[in-house]
């Protein structure tokens, strides 16, 4: 780690990727608070949480059709008496005491099944017939028939704390009775975008202004991930305002500056955060859009530098940022997994560099292609809003062709 910025200190996009993911290992949540299980849908659980009885308690019936000894089914066609019927959430004495040979009890999806049986015939192979039903096609024991504890036993673990509560996980819980989690706390993430042309999105712009974009992708990028944004103030290109409001950034869990991070005179953070005596990991990633991204760490907290540029500053939150909000919610990061798609139409690029652009994944079922949408720089959001992934083109190619198979990124 390096207190002022130097050249050697752009990397590779996997280098810098990895980068973050090491210090991200380092990171813990801040604090803890207890949640309707409904209101944590999305959060990361703070406390294990364990099986309170056997997992099914009952051996339950995976099909509707007949509760059986296999044994009976030996010779087809086989005709058994019918001595009971079972429902889903039947009562204990609602079961008969035991299934003797040649006799075979309905029952549905869910139920317990009887004692004396080890086996369910689906009912597409049963036929009913008043008392009785035939049967045309054998079990063996065990089949459509889920054994108590088969899932869990009483005591396991079924949820660490660390777990993001997906539908699952929400399930899970709601399965051993916990209406109430104990949840970490969101991270609080602070934005704050720099430059003289950006005002305010309720602002007329001037002929060279811009309004701030950056702040509000970034925040929407921020709570989609499960943290809270902070926006600070627009930055001005003087050095001491700035100085003063990453400063205030610095205060929350992370922090992320958008633009000032490019070589222009006026592109002013890094020589502030060398200023604040602030350690650079990388100070640029061989990647674009989004080259100039800068990561570091100044008064124990950990900063980024994301180009001023739109879509950059959406790309490069998506592949360097969440690794550090997961840790910062209690979660283990995430490794960045590319999807592969056949490409619609042929890709022409210059080479040098790992690019993510902005693309259009289309069809159906496993007949998916993927082609650019007509993208016209990294500022360009309109087309970036159009496009749902990204296509990753690799440094060596200048040309892919239609029909090769391309990494893709899903946004």
């Amino acid at each position: 780690m390096s207190a002022v910025p130097e050249p050697q200190l752009v990397l590779s996009f996997e280098d810098a990727r990895h980068v973050v993911e090491e210090h991200a290992a380092k990171l813990r949540p801040t604090g803890t608070e207890k949640l309707d299980l409904l209101q944590a849908s999305g959060r990361v659980l703070a406390e294990p949480i364990h099986a309170d009885r056997d997992f099914p308690p009952f051996p339950r019936a995976a099909r509707d059709g007949y509760a059986v000894r296999a044994s009976d089914l030996l010779h087809l066609p086989a005709t058994l008496e019918v001595i009971a019927e079972i429902k889903a959430g039947a009562a204990p004495e609602d079961l008969p005491e035991s299934v003797k040979s040649g006799q075979a009890v309905a029952i549905m999806t869910g139920a317990p099944a009887p004692h004396g049986t080890n086996a369910v015939v689906m009912v597409e192979y049963t036929k009913p017939k008043q008392d009785y039903v035939e049967i045309s096609r054998a079990v063996r024991a065990g089949d459509n028939i889920v054994p108590a504890g088969s899932e869990a036993r009483e005591g396991d673990l079924l949820l660490a704390a660390g777990t993001r509560l997906t539908e699952a996980a929400i399930a899970v819980a709601a399965s051993v009775g916990k209406p109430y989690v104990q949840v970490y706390t969101r991270p609080k993430v602070a934005v704050l975008s720099t430059g003289d042309e950006v005002v305010p999105i309720d602002t007329q712009p001037g002929p060279n202004q811009i309004r701030n974009s950056n702040s509000y992708s970034l925040a929407a990028q921020i709570m989609a991930a499960g943290a809270e944004p902070v926006l600070l103030p627009i930055a001005p290109d003087e050095p001491n305002q700035l100085s003063q409001l990453i400063r205030h950034g610095l205060q929350y869990d992370l922090l992320l500056l958008a633009g000032g991070v490019s070589m222009g005179k006026y592109d002013l953070v890094e020589a502030v955060m060398a200023g604040l005596e602030a350690g650079f990991f990388f100070t640029g990633a061989q990647i674009q859009p989004g080259r100039p991204v800068v990561f570091g760490r100044a008064q124990n907290k950990y900063f980024f530098g994301l180009p001023g540029n739109p879509v950059s500053t959406m790309v490069t939150f998506d592949l360097f940022v969440r690794p550090m909000l997961d840790a910062l919610a209690g979660a283990t990061p995430r490794k960045l997994v590319f999807l592969h798609a056949r490409l619609k139409t042929d890709v022409k690029t210059k080479t040098g560099l790992k690019r993510f652009l902005p693309a259009i994944l289309s069809g159906e079922f496993e007949g998916v292609e993927v082609e650019l949408a007509g993208w016209h720089g990294s500022g360009d959001i309109a087309t970036t809003a159009r496009s749902n992934c990204y296509i990753l083109i690799p440094p060596d190619r200048d040309r892919i062709c239609a029909g090769e198979w391309v990494p893709v990124l899903l946004r």
